[in-house]
């Protein structure tokens, strides 16, 4: 479990990274309320972005972007609506998912799905 955790943080500092350099500003990192997270909450051009960021070392059990259920993309959605609730101006909002594969001896791959529907 451990390497888990640690390839998920490193790959969450990546994501970060990545987005800043995609014109993304970053609002929080691992923002929770109650037992709800969202990894990246980030804006770009008066939209708010909730992030959910999947990385994987390998595609043994699939791709990254393969591993977000029902229940998560609901808890995420919890999470946006106690934010919203929290920071009622923005107006434009979007969930999107970031898979990062770092696969052993091959580039880092970033994988940004837009505007995820559920």
């Amino acid at each position: 479990m451990h390497n888990n955790k640690a390839t998920g943080n490193k790959g969450e500092q990546m994501a970060a990274a990545w987005l800043q350099q995609s014109g993304y500003t970053i609002k929080e990192t691992n923002w929770r309320y109650s037992h709800w997270e969202v990894d990246i909450i980030a804006s770009k051009e008066n939209r708010l972005h909730f992030i959910e960021i999947k990385t994987r070392t390998s595609d043994k059990f699939g791709k990254p972007e393969e591993s977000i259920g029902k229940k998560k993309m609901q808890n995420l959605r919890n999470a946006a609506e106690q934010y919203l609730y929290l920071y009622p101006h923005w107006k434009y909002v979007q969930f999107d998912m970031l898979a990062i594969s770092m696969y052993y001896e091959k580039p880092v791959e970033y994988f940004l799905i837009e505007d995820v529907y559920f």
